[in-house]
Formats: structure tokens, C-alpha cells, sequence
């Protein structure tokens, strides 16, 4: 089940951060913390670093990901 209380902290703003979507309306974007979380930084340095995130925002981003890949599909076409 998806947990939209979670989800409800990724919000989307043209006039913040060129409308990417970021956490709480901070200028904390979700690809900088999968970013930091990709290159093995642990959750309590990236609460640290942003210490107005809390851990539920982290777990908002990494479920927000989720969705997004759990939508794509990739086919291919004349393989060769």
C-alpha cells in the first residue's frame, strides 16, 4: 500500500527550484538525495548536512523514486 502522507512531502513548484520535485517546498531537491544516497552517503550524515530534513523525507524520496521506475517500461527495438 502506498503511503500517501509520505509522498505528500514531494511537492512541486515552477518558482522552487525550476519545478523539480523537492521535499517540503525547501530548495532540497529528490535527485540530491539520491544522489548523496548513491554515492553510499548513510541517512544520518544527509540529516546532518540538511538538518531541516527529517528521516521521513528521506523515506518520501526513496518511495517516490520507487514509483517512478515501478511505472517505466523499456523495450527494445531491432535487436540486433
Amino acid at each position: 500500500m502506498i503511503d500517501q502522507k509520505l509522498l505528500n512531502r514531494i511537492t512541486y513548484n515552477p518558482e522552487v527550484m525550476v519545478g523539480k520535485p523537492t521535499i517540503r517546498g525547501l530548495r532540497i531537491t529528490v535527485d540530491q538525495i539520491l544522489k548523496a544516497l548513491a554515492a553510499n552517503t548513510n541517512i544520518q550524515e544527509i540529516l546532518s548536512d540538511y538538518p531541516e530534513l527529517e528521516k521521513e523525507d528521506i523515506q518520501a524520496v526513496l518511495l517516490y523514486a520507487g514509483q517512478l521506475v515501478e511505472e517505466e517500461r523499456v523495450f527494445k527495438i531491432g535487436v540486433q
